[in-house]
């Protein structure tokens, strides 16, 4: 699979590769402990995000098992980034792969999220033709619960403790769906 040069777009958003410019909005991101909640991320200093946005620049391609497809999620509209959502090729034999996902709070609750994960599972699914992909949240974050559900997936593991996060034994589940699943869906 080539690098990703041209972005996916949905009705209001583009998920396209990070630039130097979106160092502002990521800061303004990653920097908030409410972001970093049920991450395994502390909320980030300014030379933290510069340094991680330098690595997501170059997260732009799933060439290979192990490759991260890393996309800035943008407001079409007003060209504003307002998160990022994330592709993992874990598995080139079992064609499987992980989603992920990152909102600013400002925009949680209008269904981008949502609609920026199901662009990210189409392209996983049509694109790098992907069996199977899983989306793992810690078992307290409701949001990401809901949102997983909404696009299709279900609950298939309760990993309990399976983590030292942040000074505490943190939970887990393990949302999955299948391609053929996906495709009924999109009927």
């Amino acid at each position: 699979m080539p690098t990703l040069t041209t972005p996916i777009e949905t009705a209001r958003l583009r998920l396209r590769p990070f630039a130097e410019t979106d160092l502002d909005a990521l800061a303004n991101i990653l920097a908030r402990p409410d972001v970093t909640q049920y991450l395994d991320t502390e909320p980030m200093t300014r030379q933290e995000v510069a340094s991680t946005l330098q690595q997501r620049i170059t997260m732009n391609r799933l060439n290979q098992e192990g490759d991260n497809l890393m996309l800035a999620i943008e407001v079409k509209e007003t060209g504003q980034l307002i998160g990022s959502a994330n592709l993992i090729w874990l598995s080139e034999e079992y064609a499987q792969g992980e989603i992920g996902y990152t909102l600013h709070p400002d925009h949680q609750g209008h269904g981008y999220a949502s609609e920026a994960t199901r662009a990210l599972m189409d392209y996983g699914f049509r694109e790098i033709e992907l069996h199977r992909i899983v989306g793992c949240c810690d078992d307290r974050n409701e949001r990401s619960i809901r949102l997983l559900e909404r696009v299709g997936m279900r609950r298939e593991a309760h990993f309990r403790q399976i983590e030292w996060v942040k000074g505490e034994w943190c939970s887990q589940f393990v949302y999955a769906i299948l391609r053929e699943e996906w495709e009924a869906r999109q009927r």
